[in-house]
């Protein structure tokens, strides 16, 4: 990531979920009418021509981010519902161009959104809203540093209330950071939110096949370094929740590539197969 301008794979997901408005309802994995306005004119232009993103050079990949939003979604939902440990707010950290406070304005309900994200992302997020009739929602934007900023400190100034049931959304990010950087946020957001908190997270994971498809996806972690956008985390799905529970987290559920094509694939497509997800309840 390159602080001094927007999150160039940011943008890529957002089109990523912004292609899936274009499936037939009965195959659609995620709904997201917002996605389109984070675009600029390249992809704006790729979209209307149907969106070239499935065709090709990760084969899979736009089916794993949109399953990855849907999951994450089902579980912000789910805890939002619960009553008997209602959540009381939302953070997004690596926010990007999240949609989710405006998807979800209504199971929301007042509860404040924390987007936390580089300056340069959010300043261009926010200048693309500007005019736009949206859902009344309370989103409050948190400009951050991962590598260098506490996490804790920007959010008070947001006015985040430590030790209050919170809903963590950690959504495309630890593959980005260093090992220090992914333990050092587990610790901060265990020690941020109060009992009933909540985290939904993924991560990239080397795979250990010696074929040639694995090697071709180890390679492309490094690929992304092109782009200033280097993958330097990954985890074994086996070990997630071993190394979540050695920083107060306790897995509440866990998808791979084969899990995700379960739950939510209905017309055959492909999923990439280096990355997972888990949700968490803090322990």
């Amino acid at each position: 990531m390159v602080p001094s301008r927007p999150s160039q794979t940011a943008e890529a997901v957002c089109y990523m979920r912004a292609t899936e408005q274009a499936l037939p309802a009965a195959t659609r994995i995620l709904d997201d009418p917002y996605a389109a306005l984070f675009l600029g004119p390249a992809l704006r232009a790729s979209l209307a021509l149907g969106g070239l993103s499935r065709a090709v050079v990760f084969p899979g990949l736009t089916t794993y981010i949109v399953c990855r939003h849907r999951m994450i979604d089902d579980a912000l939902l789910v805890a939002l519902a619960n009553r008997a440990e209602p959540i009381e707010q939302v953070v997004v950290l690596g926010a990007g161009y999240d949609a989710r406070a405006w998807r979800f304005a209504e199971a929301l309900a007042g509860r404040p959104v924390f987007e936390v994200d580089f300056p340069a992302t959010q300043a261009r997020k926010e200048r693309l809203l500007q005019g736009r009739d949206l859902p009344a929602v309370d989103v409050r934007r948190v400009p951050i540093d991962f590598q260098v900023d506490a996490l804790d400190a920007v959010l008070a100034k947001a006015g985040f209330v430590p030790g209050r049931p919170t809903f963590f959304v950690w959504e495309g990010v630890s593959m980005y950071l260093r090992r220090a950087a992914v333990i050092g946020t587990l610790d901060a957001l265990h020690a941020l939110g109060g009992t009933g908190s909540v985290l939904a997270m993924d991560f990239w994971f080397l795979l250990d096949d010696p074929g040639f498809a694995a090697t071709f996806h180890r390679a492309a972690a490094s690929a992304l370094s092109l782009v200033g956008e280097p993958v330097t985390f990954a985890l074994d799905p086996e070990e997630a929740p071993h190394f979540l529970a050695r920083h107060g987290w306790e897995k509440t559920d866990l998808a791979g590539p084969d899990e995700l094509a379960r739950r939510y694939l209905r017309d055959g497509r492909r999923i990439y197969p280096a990355n997972a997800i888990i949700v968490a309840k803090r322990a």
